[in-house]
């Protein structure tokens, strides 16, 4: 049986004419009522009873017609979601990230997404940035969101947003009203992102030993948001990316770090499988990307 068998005998079921049946499908009559008789004798029943005068459906083929129906409709879901699928426009993204990257554009960019796609399920997954590329290359997650990403050759890697980097310092801290450059920090207690899965902490660290010195960590943490929190309590200070520190405490000052630009650029990473749900997502966060940064620079955030 056939989706074809189906369609046929709904249409005579609902014109109970053979010939006003074959002139809605665009068929001849008579291959009509010949795949009418394959499908009983496919079943075992008569579904019409026929007369010179009338055609009429029988028990059997009131009853097969809200089943046939039932399953057109539900072919018609299918096809349908399969071509929203096809088009990017349906099914599931699962997105890796560590919760600061929601400070910046990329919350905003979701949020939007949702609206605009609402057969998609969007599904965020946090966690540490070793952990990101594991679930990549697993399939567990579609695409990451990481500063500093890995060379690997497994992996597309695209820039979706640029970011710069604040010095996160103690409320009346005495370098808190001064122009301090990376090198002013070498006698301070530092408190940083885990070095051992953070590329963007080792980054960091670099930095400051081409500045002349090793800092001294006393604390370390996943979230570059609780960085803060740790500076707020004492326990050093901190570099953090910029979008972070628009995540405002009341007990802490940021400032820039002046001299060579310290980067938090924000890259997507995706397997080379891309699909067009993929591509969607990843168009209107670059898209959301510069309309926050505009926003930025015209203090509309």
């Amino acid at each position: 049986m056939e989706l074809r068998h189906l369609r046929y005998f709904v249409a005579v079921a609902e014109h109970l004419s053979f010939t006003a049946a074959a002139e809605s499908l665009g068929v001849a009559q008579p291959p009509l009522s010949q795949q009418i008789k394959d499908l009983e004798a496919e079943i075992g029943t008569e579904l019409f009873e026929r007369t010179t005068r009338r055609v009429s459906l029988t028990p059997a083929g009131q009853d097969f017609r809200i089943e046939a129906l039932a399953i057109l409709a539900k072919a018609g879901e299918a096809m349908g979601r399969a071509r929203a699928i096809g088009a990017g426009t349906a099914g599931i993204i699962n997105v890796g990230l560590t919760g600061s990257m929601l400070a910046g554009p990329l919350g905003a960019s979701i949020r939007v997404f949702a609206e605009r796609y609402p057969d998609v399920d969007l599904r965020i997954h946090e966690m540490s940035p070793d952990r990101q590329i594991a679930a990549l290359r697993t399939g567990r997650t579609d695409v990451s969101f990481l500063r500093c990403p890995p060379r690997d050759l497994d992996l597309v890697s695209e820039l979706a947003w640029e970011e710069a980097v604040r010095l996160v310092l103690p409320r009346g801290h005495r370098l808190a009203t001064e122009t301090i450059a990376l090198t002013d920090l070498a006698a301070e207690n530092f408190v940083f992102l885990r070095l051992h899965d953070s590329l963007f902490a080792k980054y960091l660290w670099t930095c400051c030993v081409e500045a002349g010195f090793t800092p001294r960590i006393s604390h370390q943490v996943v979230e570059a948001a609780s960085l803060t929190s740790l500076v707020a309590a004492g326990l050093g200070l901190a570099i953090i990316p910029e979008f972070v520190a628009r995540l405002a405490h009341r007990d802490v000052v940021y400032r820039p770090i002046a001299g060579r630009p310290i980067r938090a650029d924000v890259h997507a990473l995706w397997t080379k499988a891309r699909a067009p749900l993929i591509e969607n997502f990843i168009a209107l966060v670059r898209l959301g990307s510069v309309r926050f940064a505009e926003e930025i620079r015209t203090g509309a955030r």
